[in-house]
């Protein structure tokens, strides 16, 4: 497989940011894309709807599907994949990529967004894959790629902010659980990072981050497009890097995805990347 074309993806989170970048670039190639996101409304604070990712899909060359779904609701979920199969006849790509972030401590984290972290991220990726793995198992090629990190126990990464470790590694050993039961049967499931973190709009509303030092959701969408062109039942139960995937793609220049080429980089949560943190003390 080349690209996407006729190809159908059902995205989590695409309103906005990563999510959105990866629903453009599959329908650059001509794919079908279901946004199953909350955001039918505009909001001051984080711009795009399902109503303006699919309409800019549209756009794109691709066909676009607007489902206001929560993940964290059963019925909700099923019904937006149902929708997604009645609108074009199957799903052959899941990307698990809606997420919840709250990086502080156990004394500042309160119960409300420890639950909301953990039903999003962990509980959310488990239901979606489940709603749509009978689909995925029907199709010629099918991928279940979710944006999670390698599993990684290091204190270092859980003692700052334990809710969301616990979160975000739910979404990794999800992830582990599904390839282990399901890449023999034809389906890749696998799993991508990013080395950097990424610039996005939800990203200015966490204090004390730096866009500039950041790349952009287009390294993203670009990794997980050559994930999903290869053969499923030749690539499953892997932990993705997204620099990695398109350096074995052959990508060798980066710097059009830096927010800033003159700034260094910042190495995202959850990996150990003494280059960047030697760049980042320069």
């Amino acid at each position: 497989m080349s690209n996407l074309r006729g190809k159908t993806l059902f995205i989590t989170g695409a309103s906005r940011g990563i999510g959105l970048a990866i629903a453009l670039r599959a329908a650059r190639d001509g794919a079908n894309v279901a946004i199953a996101a909350k955001s039918a409304v505009p909001n001051p604070k984080l711009p795009g709807t399902i109503h303006s990712a699919a309409a800019a899909v549209d756009a794109a060359g691709g066909q676009g599907l607007a489902l206001q779904c929560d993940i964290r609701e059963e019925e909700q979920v099923k019904a937006a994949v149902a929708a997604t199969v009645e609108r074009f006849g199957g799903i052959d790509i899941l990307v698990n990529n809606a997420s919840a972030i709250w990086l502080q401590g156990a004394l500042q984290t309160p119960m409300k967004r420890f639950d909301l972290m953990q039903q999003v991220n962990a509980r959310g990726t488990f239901l979606c894959s489940q709603a749509c793995l009978p689909h995925l198992l029907d199709s010629a090629n099918p991928h279940l790629l979710t944006l999670a990190p390698p599993p990684n126990l290091d204190p270092k990464w859980w003692g700052p902010h334990t809710g969301y470790t616990l979160a975000k590694m739910g979404m990794s050993f999800v992830t582990l659980g599904l390839a282990a039961e399901f890449g023999p049967r034809g389906v890749a499931v696998n799993a991508l990072w990013p080395r950097t973190v990424i610039a996005t709009d939800a990203l200015k509303m966490i204090p004390g981050t730096e866009p500039a030092k950041c790349r952009t959701p287009e390294i993203m969408a670009d990794a997980v497009h050559a994930v999903l062109s290869r053969d499923s039942w030749r690539f499953s139960g892997q932990f993705l890097i997204d620099e990695t995937v398109l350096r074995e793609s052959g990508v060798t220049d980066f710097s059009p995805y830096a927010v800033d080429p003159s700034q260094p980089l910042l190495p995202d949560l959850f990996l150990d990347d003494p280059e960047l943190e030697e760049a980042l003390r320069q």
